[in-house]
């Protein structure tokens, strides 16, 4: 892709910016990159792109830094969009063997986050949008037992149950037979209230049916708040943004810890890039969070979303979300797992 000077000067600019965090000056910018411009030519295109509201000064240095809208603008037009090798080869080991969408999702998201050096987020899918399709119940003991709740986007909840001495796995086996006819096809945030109607019934299969309907209750109030899981945690704590600053990164792991709050925010941004976390909160101002949704198989599964510095890599990270995405709605969609690369590199790339 060919530059114009402007546009190859604000390149530069931005992608030392994100590697050494420090203002660009005109003569560092020129020896650095043995640039065939004088000084006077540089000083004058950064005043003009300073101007366009594409760089900001820093205080009385002569040096910029990118603003949010050059950043934006780097993301639409300078933006090298590759996908790393490496990236490529430890992402498709994930697709070799049978698992459950969960762990596809967030095995993807552990390597996403160690690629990046960012933070990275699950978040699961509405439960308004998501149905219980089965409850099956694995005996344990003659005194245990595990009940397993899958939902019809493939996502699993497990809940072990210990029996009293007048409780039999065989009756607990019945009931949950009940219980699978009687709440298959239920939306995820309905099923406590239709568990409610069908609470009386439960005295016919189990004399002890109080402790069996109130881990019901508990597992299904789990499985209708929004499912979150974070990686990489740490990495945010080797960002300069962040590295002095232990009040603003409580405030981003509030955030974290809050994901019904999180996902509004995410909502807002049409899967696409939240540039100034601002959005989000004053207090994040230097935070970036992208996002992208996994649609596969005519449904939403989910969201991943990577969330970092301002100044973060955003020819790697979103050439590398990108490709993950394609390459889960890929998987989910041939629902066997293949090895085809989800397009060319452009556009990024259940068990």
């Amino acid at each position: 892709m060919e530059f114009n000077r402007k546009q190859k000067i604000l390149k530069l600019i931005i992608e030392d910016f994100i590697k050494y965090a420090e203002p660009v000056g005109s003569n560092y910018l020129i020896k650095k990159y043995k640039l065939p411009y004088s000084s006077a030519t540089v000083r004058n295109e950064m005043a003009e792109l300073e101007k366009d509201g594409l760089l900001e000064k820093t205080h009385t240095s002569s040096g910029r830094i990118p603003s949010t809208k050059g950043y934006q603008y780097y993301i639409e037009n300078l933006r090298v969009k590759k996908v790393d090798e490496n990236f490529k080869n430890e992402l498709k080991s994930i697709f070799t063997n049978s698992k459950s969408v969960e762990e596809v999702i967030k095995e993807s998201c552990e390597i996403l986050s160690s690629m990046t050096n960012l933070t990275s987020v699950v978040l699961g899918p509405s439960s308004n949008d998501e149905s219980l399709l089965s409850i099956q119940l694995i005996p344990l003991s003659n005194k245990s037992c595990s009940a397993i709740f899958v939902t019809d986007k493939g996502y699993v909840e497990n809940k072990t149950f210990i029996l009293s001495n007048n409780t039999s796995i065989d009756d607990v086996k019945k009931c949950m037979e009940m219980l699978d006819k009687r709440l298959k096809g239920t939306k995820i945030s309905q099923l406590v209230e239709k568990l409610e109607s069908l609470k009386p019934i439960l005295s016919d299969y189990i004399e002890d049916y109080n402790y069996l309907f109130s881990s019901l209750v508990k597992t299904f109030y789990e499985f209708a708040k929004e499912r979150s899981t974070f990686f990489g945690r740490e990495n945010l704590l080797a960002q300069p943004e962040f590295k002095d600053d232990a009040e603003g990164l409580k405030k981003v792991f509030d955030l974290f810890s809050n994901p019904d709050l999180l996902n509004e925010y995410l909502k807002t941004s049409n899967g696409n890039v939240i540039l100034d976390g601002s959005d989000v909160d004053e207090e994040f101002e230097d935070m970036t969070i992208i996002s992208k949704n996994i649609d596969a198989n005519g449904s939403n599964l989910g969201r991943i979303a990577i969330i970092g510095p301002k100044r973060m890599d955003y020819s790697n990270v979103i050439s590398a979300l990108e490709y993950t995405i394609n390459q889960l709605i890929n998987h989910f969609n041939s629902n066997d797992g293949n090895d085809d690369d989800g397009g060319d590199d452009d556009n990024g790339g259940r068990a």
